[in-house]
């Protein structure tokens, strides 16, 4: 496997000296930033789409098939895409339609819960 990716140019361990340390960190931080923009509003979302009966459940089932699904094979599945057409960048598709997947289907399944929510007792 050595020989093949030193055939293929890849370096045999990343430079420090090529890094950009400052700009990694940013865009780290910029990422968590995020991320934290995401799950506040989603834990909110998701307590106003089900009746308290069936919530635990409906929140648990889709947010681990999400990140332990999606999320768990998304190193393996972006390599897969890599190694099978050799182009570094192809690997991005798989989280890139995963994302446009889930902002379809969002649009068009998730109901408008304004004024005063989808279930009322």
């Amino acid at each position: 496997m050595s020989a093949a990716l030193k055939a293929a140019g890849y370096p045999e361990k990343a430079d420090p000296a090529t890094m950009n340390k400052p700009l990694i960190i940013a865009i780290l931080f910029i990422m968590v930033v995020y991320v934290t923009i995401v799950y506040g509003p989603i834990a909110a979302l998701l307590v106003e789409l089900f009746p308290a009966r069936i919530r635990y459940t409906s929140m648990s089932l889709p947010y681990h098939i999400g990140n332990g699904w999606f999320g768990g094979f998304l190193p393996a599945t972006s390599f897969a895409i890599v190694a099978a057409t050799g182009n570094i960048y192809n690997g991005l598709w798989y989280p890139i339609v995963v994302a446009v997947m889930t902002f379809v289907i969002g649009l068009l399944l998730v109901k408008d819960t304004r004024d005063g929510g989808a279930y009322h007792s």
